[in-house]
């Protein structure tokens, strides 16, 4: 293994950068080229392929910092189908053309399904990262939960997962994903902003979060101490929580809701609405939950609660909304991520290196403690090939409580006791430094074009 590619796929996170740090750092140890590909699956589309050299002469590239947010190469959400042989063989072909050995993706599980049409022609291995903390497994025959259904769509058919059982923290597969715990930490904080203004003026706020599929974000955002958290795996029903709403307005004259973006109904449907249009990797656009549920406690809250005795002019007026939107994908890592993002990107070099192929590199836990693994990609596929979000478990959640249960307190407790590091918090010293009001920012996209270089026509 002389030379290997890598690339990141999928949405942005924060952790990227410092997953591509970990894999150039490890490869310069084993004397292993990396060659970066610009923009994701899209890059290997482009006949020339843009690529950069990130460590000519086994040192890394100066632009490379595991403390930048996002990721110096770019992403995108294309990914190859599948089924097109034939432009899966001349991927392949621009790839030997590079002369790559071996190819490191950096995504989740929409990366992990997309890298398969490759695996049949050289060796691949993912590098996990996700905001979402959905790639893996609770407990390896999860993946057997899974059944196929009839439904009139295009498709003809949608996937069910049953109910799943009790488990122990450690059997989880791939225990936890960077990006997340610097998503939750901005998302704690925001909670605790926006509740300064539903305290100051007694209203409700609904903030919505990230989480399609998959509440764990919501669930993290405990630490922001939410009244109520709602999540996709939780259907809600209206009657105990507009129960709840109007308890605690009547103790403490407002509440704070934190929901995840992809929150259902006690039939299962969508509380939000579902757009028509699709992603570029083929996922619904999620939108409304917020607004879905603030109409739905103005319908069954009513404008004379709130007016009866001063506490608003209208139901209405005393629920708003806010997203946190893609700030939970942006800036500067915490140190949790930056630290096991790079050991990933590492370990992710040494399986090319020791001829592992088709698998991913994990981030287990045991005893109190983390530690680097890896796991064959066909371990995740269902019967059907499909490799599925992982849900959070519902053993995590109290519904009646609408908060994590003990086990997910344990469970957040595990990744974020030292998440932060004392550099973290120097960090936001340099938000007002003197420089930001006289210097433009300095993208590194600048510096990275000029390093760019491209496979010449093919013919």
């Amino acid at each position: 293994m002389r030379r290997i590619g890598i690339l990141t796929a999928g949405g942005d996170t924060a952790a990227l950068n410092a997953t591509i740090m970990g894999a150039v750092l490890r490869a310069n140890q084993l004397r292993v080229e990396v060659y970066g590909i610009i923009k994701g699956f899209s890059g290997l589309l482009n006949p020339q392929v843009p690529h950069a050299h990130l460590n000519p002469l086994f040192q890394a590239l100066p632009e490379l910092s595991e403390v930048r947010g996002g990721t110096l190469l770019g992403a995108s959400r294309d990914y190859i189908d599948d089924s097109d042989e034939e432009t899966i063989a001349r991927v392949a072909e621009r790839l030997h053309r590079l002369q790559i050995d071996g190819l490191i993706c950096v995504g989740g599980d929409g990366t992990l399904n997309g890298m398969q049409a490759l695996s049949r022609h050289l060796p691949v291995v993912l590098a996990p990262k996700t905001i979402d903390n959905d790639l893996g497994l609770n407990y390896l025959e999860e993946l057997h939960e899974w059944s196929r259904i009839d439904e009139p769509s295009p498709r003809g058919y949608a996937y069910k997962k049953r109910p799943g059982r009790e488990f122990n923290l450690e059997d989880m597969v791939n225990f936890v994903t960077p990006g997340y715990a610097t998503a939750v930490y901005v998302s704690a904080l925001s909670v605790q902003r926006i509740r300064t203004t539903a305290e100051s003026h007694r209203r409700v706020a609904i903030i919505e979060v990230m989480g399609r599929d998959c509440g764990m974000i919501a669930l993290g955002t405990a630490y922001g101490q939410p009244d109520l958290i709602l999540i996709p795996e939780s259907p809600v029903d209206p009657d105990p929580l507009v129960e709840r709403v109007v308890e605690l307005l009547d103790i403490q004259k407002h509440a704070v809701i934190c929901i995840s973006e992809g929150i259902v109904d006690v039939h299962g449907q969508i509380l939000g609405s579902v757009t028509a249009s699709k992603d570029p990797a083929g996922n619904l656009q999620y939108s409304g939950a917020a607004e879905a549920l603030k109409r739905l406690l103005v319908d069954r809250i009513g404008d004379a609660f709130f007016t009866s005795h001063r506490r608003n002019e209208s139901a209405d007026a005393a629920i708003f909304v806010r997203k946190i939107g893609h700030t939970q994908r942006g800036g500067r890592p915490v140190l949790f991520d930056r630290f096991y993002a790079s050991q990933l990107g590492g370990k992710s070099v040494e399986l090319l290196v020791d001829g592992y192929h088709n698998c991913l590199a994990t981030l287990q836990y045991r005893d109190n403690g983390f530690y680097l693994d890896h796991l064959d990609a066909n371990k995740l596929r269902d019967r059907w090939g499909v490799i599925h979000a992982r849900p959070l478990s519902t053993t995590f959640f109290d519904p009646k409580r609408f908060q994590p249960s003990p086990k997910g307190v344990e469970y957040l407790h595990s990744i974020f006791t030292n998440a932060l590091g004392v550099d973290d918090v120097e960090s936001i010293r340099t938000i007002f430094s003197t420089g930001n009001l006289t210097h433009s920012y300095d993208s590194v996209n600048v510096d990275i074009n000029r390093r760019i270089r491209r496979l010449a026509e093919e013919t």
